[in-house]
């Protein structure tokens, strides 16, 4: 097979091209979850707070915001095969270097050497995608994409849980390593160069705008849990510099990212589904591990296994909901997917302490069903909308915001956390397992009104595009 496709030659065997890709995103969406779990270990090896350890996961999203906005310019700068080969080793480095990390610094460096993989690499997916599979077999193409992106995190704390019960949090960098060498032997053999390498001049400017204003919008959601005044410091500065970057980019002669595709009503409208999508998974995803140990006195080990129903219902759906779309479109199933989505978040709010696992296992299951049955059909009817110029720009802007939404989402679920847990002791309340049961609740109150405003903004979804 030729290395390098020309417009609107045929792929051959375009998953196969894509396999690498996949491998690659899938280990970058499940390290942000499966460290969760694993954050009690580390906090003990290295005599660190919570406040602390959570940078392991704040600074791999905000490392992610970064690098995400520039991965357009990087596909006209350098060639398809070199960035994902350039990704896949930077991750594959960054994981050795926090496995065999003596002290948190170190760790935390390596962590956000893997943000800058996974800041390449999950914008290509989708662009990929795009450019190697015909428009009748896009759904399906990209509903493997999305499986990617939904199961990778909702099967993180399965897998971490397995491993910290047999070995040391080390391990979970360690494993990461083994799929990377896959995805590095599958892009070698099969992907194929879809994008032009044109090099057009690099807008300076634009990417320090860039850097500065998803950094600070990222940094200060992860500060809002130390200092308030800080937090929304960093956060008003950040959006002012997002304003003057979007106006900046609208007016430039070559934008580094083209933010026209905004004026796309389909592209805006599915672009916000995804993103309420994510900060479901991320915030559910957040909370249920801590809640199942701290608030349910379930063994670590066996956390990761309850879990693991619902992330294999969540691979089947992401699966079948790409090939339906194909037949039968975004509108109704965005909607029954966000629908189900609440069903199953009200099911977590009538949870308490004494609740059995199996009603814990159902509605996870719940949720897991209605997150990717909107995801997938949301992100393609967004990106459809889209000529095949665009669509590199259009998964860039997606998964940069679904980035920052993630980082959001988690922000407020630990704030949301900490204040119900607050709120008991200071009603009298002396039980920590019923105080952290407060506390799970109102976050997951969050997640039940981001999928009441996805199952309301899907009314907004026409017809098959």
């Amino acid at each position: 097979m030729s290395k390098t496709q020309t417009m609107g030659e045929q792929v051959e065997h375009p998953y196969l091209a894509l396999m690498g890709v996949l491998i690659g995103g899938f280990v970058g969406m499940f390290s942000e979850t499966s460290l969760n779990i694993a954050l009690p270990s580390i906090m003990k090896a290295f005599s660190i707070e919570t406040g602390t350890a959570q940078w392991l996961v704040t600074g791999y999203m905000l490392v992610i915001a970064i690098v995400l906005p520039l991965s357009s310019l990087l596909t006209k700068h350098f060639s398809t095969r070199g960035l994902v080969r350039f990704g896949l080793i930077d991750f594959i480095v960054g994981s050795i270097i926090a496995a065999v990390a003596m002290n948190f610094p170190i760790l935390l460096v390596g962590r956000m050497i893997q943000g800058i993989a996974t800041g390449i690499i999950l914008p290509l997916m989708f662009s990929i995608a795009m450019r190697i599979f015909p428009p009748n077999k896009l759904g399906a193409a990209l509903g493997v994409a999305a499986l990617v992106i939904m199961f990778a995190p909702a099967i993180g704390p399965t897998i971490s849980g397995i491993i910290l019960g047999v070995s040391s949090w080390r391990f979970i960098f360690w494993s990461f390593i083994i799929f990377l060498v896959i995805g590095l032997i599958f892009m070698e053999k099969n992907l194929v160069n879809v994008f032009d390498v044109t090099k057009p001049k690099v807008d300076w400017l634009a990417i320090l705008l860039s850097t500065i204003s998803f950094g600070l919008i990222v940094f200060g959601v992860s500060f809002l849990t130390k200092s308030i005044p800080v937090a929304l410091i960093a956060l008003v500065i950040g959006l002012i510099f997002l304003v003057i970057y979007i106006r900046q980019q609208l007016h430039a002669e070559t934008p580094t990212l083209d933010f026209a595709v905004l004026s796309k009503p389909e592209f805006v409208t599915g672009s916000i589904l995804v993103m309420l999508n994510f900060g479901i998974t991320l915030s559910a995803m957040y909370i249920l591990p801590m809640y199942l140990q701290n608030g349910l006195g379930v063994a670590v080990a066996l956390t990761g296994m309850v879990m693991l129903p619902g992330g294999i219902v969540n691979a089947l759906v992401s699966f079948l909901a790409g090939r339906a779309y194909d037949s039968i479109g975004a509108k109704w199933m965005s909607r029954l997917g966000f629908l189900v989505s609440a069903i199953g978040a009200v099911m977590f709010l009538l949870s308490n302490s004494n609740s059995s696992l199996g009603y814990i296992i159902v509605a996870h299951i719940v949720l897991m069903i209605g997150v990717p049955l909107a995801m997938s059909p949301s992100q393609t009817y967004g990106l459809n909308s889209l000529d095949e110029y665009q669509s590199a720009d259009g998964s860039a802007i997606i998964n940069t915001f679904q980035q920052v939404i993630g980082a959001v989402a988690t922000g407020i679920a630990t704030i949301l956390l900490s204040t119900g847990q607050s709120n008991f002791f200071a009603n009298g309340g002396h039980s920590t397992a019923l105080a952290f049961t407060q506390g799970a609740h109102y976050g997951f109150a969050f997640t039940l009104v981001l999928a009441i405003l996805g199952f309301l903004l899907a009314f907004r979804v026409h017809s098959k595009n």
